[in-house]
């Protein structure tokens, strides 16, 4: 049974340390979905389209990693791509709270699901999308946080 891993996210920015998460999981997984979902409680910063294309461009050598769009609970999406598994990054205690929850309430909606944590890498550990967001609004240079050009 070839394993899927389901990494959701609003990537708003994609990021570096969501990079790496992907190409450590990529040794874990046969395929890996990036899907972006909507966020009814948040306005997108960087465009849908664009962000849908930057990530292709940086996963284009790698047939395994697909990116995709949803507007549904994630553990249906899982159970629409055959996905028994969801990877997510943790940077700090409070990402794990958060995720833990989540987990837990997928588990629920969806119990052939497991989440898989990966730690985050040391190196990008401060790095999130939200800051990021910060610094590009007001001009900052954000180019040593993303893996692609803006």
């Amino acid at each position: 049974m070839e394993k899927i891993a389901i990494f959701p996210g609003s990537f708003d920015p994609f990021t570096k340390g969501h990079e790496d998460i992907v190409l450590r999981g990529i040794k874990m997984f046969d395929r890996i979905i990036i899907a972006i979902g909507h966020n009814s409680k948040k306005s997108r910063h960087f465009d849908l389209d664009f962000m849908i294309q930057k990530i292709g461009e940086v996963f284009e050598k790698y047939p395994q990693v697909e990116v995709i769009t949803y507007n549904e609970l994630t553990a249906e999406i899982a159970k629409n791509y055959q996905a028994n598994f969801l990877l997510r990054g943790l940077r700090n205690t409070t990402d794990f709270e958060y995720e833990n929850t989540i987990a837990q309430v997928n588990k629920h909606l969806n119990n052939q699901l497991e989440t898989v944590f990966l730690i985050t890498n040391p190196s990008y550990a401060s790095v999130s999308s939200t800051i990021i967001r910060e610094v590009h609004k007001y001009g900052g240079d954000i180019s040593k946080f993303i893996p692609y050009q803006l």
